[in-house]
This record gives structure tokens, C-alpha cells and sequence, in this order.
């Protein structure tokens, strides 16, 4: 009977593994490409008086609330104008939008513009705000 089953669910199985395969790839994914995570809780350990905490969220949404002393550029901005940020790339920088995932695709641009200490906020300013850390409104 249960080889019935999987014969007659075989795309089920197949995708569980491609799901169990997505899940086990990214981490080594990101870490091969040098991307590193930090939880809000985490932030001050790795954060020091030099770092830099570059939001690429939209101006409106940065406007609503973000973290103290940071930074907007948007991702459109950064990709045209990374010159600007020349300056920074022996800094920390930590990457932080909404929800995560624009962070990662800015984190990713300034590791191969050769920035060296690149992290991404886990959960951005979603995650900031749930732990009930600090958010300046412009």
C-alpha cells in the first residue's frame, strides 16, 4: 500500500525534496557569497563607532520610522551612484530595509563593489520594531 501511495503522489515527494533541497542550499549559498546576517538583538556587537547602517528602503517608508543615525539610498540610487559610498567600504556596513529583501540584493552589490564587512539586518526594520528597539521618524 505505500508504495501505491508514492507511486500515485510521486509529485508530492518531488516536491519535498526540491523545498527540503531550497532550504539546505541557501544558507550555504549566502555563505559562500560572503553575505552575512545579524539578528536587531545582535547589532550592537557587531556595530561599532565607524560603522555605517545603510536603509535602502523607499524614502516614504525610511520616513516612517528607521534606525537611528542611518542612512537612505535606495537600491535604484546605490547601483548608480556606489562612488558615493567609496569612502565606507573599510567600514561595517549593515544593509536593513522593510522586510530583508532588498538588504540582500544591496549587500551583494557592495561585496562585489569590494566592500569587506557586510552584513544584512535578519528580518529588517519588521524585525526592529518587534523587538521594541529604538525608530526615528523624519
Amino acid at each position: 500500500m505505500s508504495l501505491e501511495f508514492f507511486i500515485d503522489n510521486w509529485y508530492l515527494f518531488v516536491a519535498l525534496i526540491v523545498v527540503l533541497g531550497m532550504l539546505v542550499l541557501d544558507p550555504i549559498r549566502q555563505q559562500a557569497s560572503g553575505l552575512r546576517k545579524v539578528s536587531p538583538l545582535e547589532m550592537p556587537q557587531v556595530t561599532r563607532n565607524d560603522s555605517v547602517i545603510l536603509d535602502v528602503s523607499e524614502p516614504a517608508d525610511f520616513n516612517k520610522g528607521h534606525i537611528p543615525n542611518a542612512v537612505n539610498m535606495t537600491l535604484k540610487t546605490m547601483q548608480a551612484g556606489l562612488g558615493k559610498l567609496d569612502k565606507q567600504k573599510k567600514k561595517t556596513v549593515i544593509v536593513v530595509c522593510q522586510a530583508g529583501n532588498k538588504a540582500h540584493s544591496a549587500a551583494r552589490l557592495l561585496l562585489k563593489s569590494g566592500f569587506e564587512n557586510v552584513y544584512v539586518l535578519s528580518g529588517g526594520m519588521m524585525a526592529w520594531r518587534k523587538e521594541n528597539l529604538p525608530v526615528v521618524k523624519s
